[in-house]
């Protein structure tokens, strides 16, 4: 099911702390503290502690984005992964389901996962997240998704040009300057992608730094909302940070730590721009997407102001000149 239409207009103006606490309560669990908001925008995520001290994460799905489908192979992968002693946020099995329904609004509950934030500037940090990831990625590809979404340049960037063009959030006076340069963005990484003609594996799908806690055995992996079949690669690149140099040494830290566990494509390493270019669209389609939920033109106010777009169009500028430099490479003895 896309999220392009269904779900634009929905906001959770009537997902009262009434209601949470009264759903939360409607599967036998009595939070004993208030429920504190979590960073999460495109669904809405509340961690609290029960009556018998457990702590939680309440999970409330976005209406009409997922199908039940959808939601059941995001709980299906994330257990499959525990069971594979991978550390990652699994939902509770209440009455037999992990997929809760209190009126109208599907939900989840995970046990809370206490940690830090994982820096992502720490070699050690960064050898043992990619040797987890390697992990995932190797049980990942032993099967496919069938409901879940397939990352592609039409799913990020056609979709999300079509639907901008039509949105009306772009300034006239800045339609053609926009538009030019993420067209011609566009079709440079579309032929980039075509070049490697990647392997699909199941994928976390949105693996950037903030959805890994640094706990006290290591890495834990949370938020598997964007699950999807993809190229490997979707989930190293986001770990990279800094100049050239820097992303180099990273990527040989990661790519050796995972491949102790998976084999990588080192050809897919040419769809690290390509796929920086898409998320770039995708980010701007998705605040258009959601601006009629009163969220977003609160804590986005900035995406209204032609500067936005003014800097929006520079930087798609600097990412068509990057999708012509050389990809990174690794060193030849790796």
């Amino acid at each position: 099911m896309s999220d392009v239409q269904t779900s634009a207009s929905f906001h959770y103006q009537a997902l009262t702390p009434d209601l949470i606490l009264d759903a939360i309560e409607s599967v036998g669990i009595y939070p004993e503290t208030g429920l504190l908001a979590l960073n999460s925008y495109e669904n809405r995520v509340y961690q609290f502690r029960s009556d018998n001290n457990e702590r939680f994460v309440v999970k409330f799905y976005r209406p009409q984005r997922w199908s039940n489908e959808q939601i059941g192979e995001e709980h299906q992968f994330s257990a499959e992964l525990a069971e594979q002693e991978i550390p990652i946020a699994t939902p509770v099995i209440i009455n037999g389901k992990s997929l809760q329904e209190y009126q109208g609004y599907r939900f989840a509950l995970f046990p809370s996962m206490g940690g830090r934030a994982f820096e992502v500037d720490n070699l050690d940090q960064l050898e043992e997240v990619g040797r987890f990831i390697g992990r995932m990625h190797q049980y990942g590809k032993a099967k496919s998704f069938s409901y879940r979404e397939r990352l592609s340049p039409e799913l990020l960037g056609d979709e999300s040009l079509a639907w901008l063009k039509a949105s009306g959030h772009v300034p006239p006076s800045l339609e053609t300057a926009y538009f030019t340069i993420v067209e011609q963005v566009l079709d440079k990484a579309k032929l980039l992608w075509a070049e490697v003609d990647a392997k699909e594996i199941r994928l976390h799908g949105d693996l950037h730094p903030s959805n890994i806690l640094w706990t006290p055995d290591g890495p834990g992996f949370v938020d598997l909302d964007d699950a999807k079949m993809g190229p490997a690669v979707q989930d190293i690149w986001m770990m990279l940070a800094g100049d050239r140099q820097q992303q180099t040494l990273q990527l040989e830290v990661l790519l050796e730590a995972y491949e102790e566990f998976c084999d990588f494509d080192k050809r897919e390493l040419k769809l690290i721009e390509p796929l920086r270019a898409m998320r770039m669209l995708h980010y701007n389609a998705w605040l258009s997407r959601r601006w009629e939920d009163p969220a977003f033109p609160m804590n986005f106010p900035w995406y209204a102001e032609e500067k936005y777009w003014e800097q929006q169009i520079l930087a798609f500028k600097e990412q068509l000149a990057m999708l012509d430099e050389p990809p990174l490479s690794l060193l030849p003895n790796y």
